[in-house]
This record gives structure tokens, C-alpha cells and sequence, in this order.
């Protein structure tokens, strides 16, 4: 007897039924809310060559699947939808500025080890927009926008969006001139929120009083206007005052729109695995999960590494993040199941054609009993399987 048991391999699982529908169903929401937008949808190949990724700043290569050509040349599976679009964007033929800006979005599975962007896994959905050729708040705005409409489209109702940008921890950094080695040394602490390294570092190199306030406030201020407004009583950067201008004019367009409830200013939120942001920068939160379902922000200069200038602003939600969220809130994704079964005696099985053909020209799902069961059973499996309507064909005018 064959004892063999068959697995999944590891960070990758199956999609069952009910929760297969209930994901294609929220895909096509987001396709129709995205196109309502202006958005264009784009596919771009499972696999991309290695170099796309590996460049400085974009993708830590360990986080890579990683695999060669015929010709032996590095290739990689797709490990988010930013970079392939970007790539895209700069290798269109007979270019014209004057048509921009550019939207473009996608719904695609992305690979990568370490999977933050699925949770454990290692394959996820990921869907996202990318708004290219616009600067400015009103561009940063109208993308953290689309992703609170697109996560509570998905069925999400406790969201919590926190708003950070880079450059105010750089202009700070200049201001308290400080050389690469701390500020990096710094940036880590205020990652992982740790105030400790932050005073300890402070102590070493005598920093100000209020260059350890405003040190210290980068990992635990948040807020709204608020925020803003300490930020504004002590920094002095010019840089650094032009992004707390720039959020202050995100959060108006926000509030405009009904959408500041949904929203916190979050001063310590930095890159991450990634280094390509340039100004804004946004993380979307629910309960039930430990990873951000929603990633984004501005990356002014990641088009030009491809050769062409393009001001760049973007988001991603993870569809396999808002599944696991849903669930275990509590939301049924109980499969429905079939409107109809037919079954029919010996010598009606065209009439029974006809039938479950008839039926699902009205819409409803039917299926045509192949397994030659009679009245009482065809009944019985039906009952057991909650399908509404039992039909037996046995007569021609029935």
C-alpha cells in the first residue's frame, strides 16, 4: 500500500474553495475600483532578471529566489510589483512627457524568502497602483486615498494608516550634523523603536537637549497636526520643514476627503528592507495580523536608475494579508453551493441536457448528475449538500 504523503513546499500553501471565490471576487473589486481611478492594469513576467532587484538600495538580494537561463545568466521571480513597473515605465518606445502623469496597477503573486509582504509565506497576492509623473501632496494623497478605499473595499473596517517621511530624519540629521556612521546608527534605533541606543548615542557625542528631544521624539510621536507642530517648534532644516509642509498638506487633502480618521502621523517610520523612498511613506494596519497589509510611499529617483526621470508614488496591499485578517475576525468565506442538480431516468438524458443548460442561462449554477443516481438518491445528495433545487428528469414534458 502507497503510505506516501504529498506536501506543499514550505512559505507556499493551497487556496481552498471558499476562500479561493471570496479572493477572486475582492481581485476583480479592486480591478473595477482601480479603473474607476484612471488606473491601467499591467502584467509583468513571474520571472526578471536578477539585476533589476540586486541594485543598491532596491531589494536585499538574500531575499531573492534566485535561479539562471539556458545561457546561465541570473534570473529571479518577481518579488514585488514596484520595480518590474518601474522598469516598464522606463523602457516605453516613443515616450511622451506631455502624455503624463502615468497610472498603472496590477494584481499579481509575488516570491520572495522571509515573505514580510504575505505574513509566513513566501508567495502572496499583492495588488498596487503606481502613479508616475506627479509630485506633490495631491499626488501622495490621492494614492494613500486608493489604498484605504482599496483595504476597506476588501472588507477591512479597522484600518489604521501611519504617515512618516524620510526626510524629515535626514534634515534632522543635518541639522544636528551628524556623519553617516550615527546617522545609520540612529536610523536603526528609531526602526526598532529602541530609545535606549538613541540616549546613549546622544550621551557619547554631547547632542543638545533639543537635538535629543527631537532624537527621541522620532520613534514615539504620533498624532496629526499635533505631531506636526512639535516637529515645527524645533526643527530648524530646511529640508526637514519642507517635509513637515508636505505631510501637513497630505493630511488636508485626506480630511478633505473624508479619510483623517483612518490616519496617524507616525515620525520614526522609515524604509525598511527597501531604501528607495524619497519623501512620504505609509504603512496600513489591521488587527489579526502582524505584518503592514499595505505598503507605500515616493520614489522620486527609482525611474532614473532606468534611465529615464520620472517623480514616482505607489502603494501595495496583500491580498493573502487581508485574507488571514478576515478570517480571523471572523468573516464566513463559507463557499455557496450550486442553485441546481439535475438528474434524469434511462433514456432522458438530452431533455436533462437541456435542463441544466436552460438553468444556467438564467444565471444560476447547475450541475448535471453523471453518476446515473435515481429520484430518492439524486434527493438525498442534494439535501446533504444544501443544493436548493433537486431536479429528476423522467418524463419528456417535465
Amino acid at each position: 500500500m502507497n503510505n506516501a504523503k504529498f506536501y506543499t513546499a514550505d512559505g507556499f500553501t493551497d487556496t481552498l474553495p471558499g476562500i479561493c471565490a471570496f479572493k477572486k471576487q475582492t481581485e476583480s473589486n479592486l480591478r473595477e475600483l482601480f479603473r474607476l481611478h484612471g488606473y491601467k492594469e499591467i502584467e509583468t513576467p513571474g520571472i526578471e532578471y536578477l539585476d533589476i532587484y540586486s541594485r543598491p538600495g532596491f531589494v536585499p538580494e538574500e531575499s531573492l529566489y534566485k535561479m539562471t537561463d539556458q545561457k546561465g545568466r541570473l534570473l529571479t521571480l518577481r518579488y514585488d510589483g514596484t520595480i518590474p513597473a518601474v522598469r516598464y515605465a522606463a523602457g516605453i518606445k516613443d515616450f511622451d512627457p506631455s502624455s503624463l502623469p502615468l497610472r498603472l496597477c496590477y494584481i499579481e503573486n509575488m516570491y520572495r524568502f522571509a515573505g514580510s509582504g504575505g505574513g509566513k509565506q513566501n508567495e502572496f497576492t499583492q495588488a498596487g497602483v503606481e502613479l508616475m509623473g506627479a509630485e506633490g501632496a495631491d499626488a501622495d494623497a490621492e494614492v494613500i486615498a486608493l489604498a484605504i478605499k482599496s483595504a476597506l473595499g476588501a472588507g477591512i473596517k479597522d484600518l489604521q494608516i501611519s504617515i512618516g517621511q524620510v526626510r524629515l530624519y535626514d534634515g534632522i540629521a543635518r541639522q544636528l550634523g551628524l556623519d553617516e556612521q550615527t546617522k545609520t546608527e540612529i536610523e536603526k534605533a528609531i526602526n526598532s523603536r529602541d530609545t535606549v541606543t538613541i540616549e546613549k548615542t546622544c550621551d557619547r557625542l554631547n547632542i543638545t537637549d533639543e537635538g535629543r528631544k527631537l532624537l527621541l521624539m522620532l520613534p514615539d510621536a504620533q498624532g496629526t497636526y499635533d505631531i506636526i507642530e512639535d516637529f515645527e517648534a524645533l526643527v530648524k532644516d530646511e529640508e526637514a520643514i519642507n517635509a513637515l509642509n508636505n505631510v501637513r498638506a497630505i493630511l488636508d487633502c485626506l480630511d478633505e476627503q473624508g479619510y483623517l480618521k483612518y490616519v496617524s502621523v507616525d515620525a520614526g517610520l522609515m524604509g525598511g528592507s527597501v531604501d528607495y523612498y524619497t519623501g512620504v511613506i505609509f504603512k496600513g494596519y489591521t488587527y489579526g495580523v502582524g505584518f503592514p497589509i499595505i505598503s507605500g510611499g515616493r520614489y522620486d529617483n527609482t525611474v532614473e536608475v532606468f534611465g529615464r526621470r520620472m517623480e514616482c508614488v505607489g502603494f501595495s496591499l496583500s491580498l493573502t494579508l487581508v485574507l488571514t485578517a478576515l478570517l480571523r475576525q471572523g468573516t464566513s468565506m463559507l463557499e455557496k453551493p450550486v442553485d441546481a442538480i439535475v438528474g434524469y431516468a434511462e433514456g432522458f438524458r438530452q431533455e436533462a441536457y437541456a435542463v441544466v443548460e436552460r438553468l444556467r442561462d438564467e444565471g444560476l449554477a447547475a450541475i448535471l448528475d453523471t453518476t446515473g443516481m435515481d429520484s430518492d438518491a439524486l434527493d438525498e445528495y442534494g439535501r446533504k449538500l444544501g443544493i436548493e433545487q433537486i431536479i429528476y428528469v423522467k418524463e419528456e414534458e417535465n
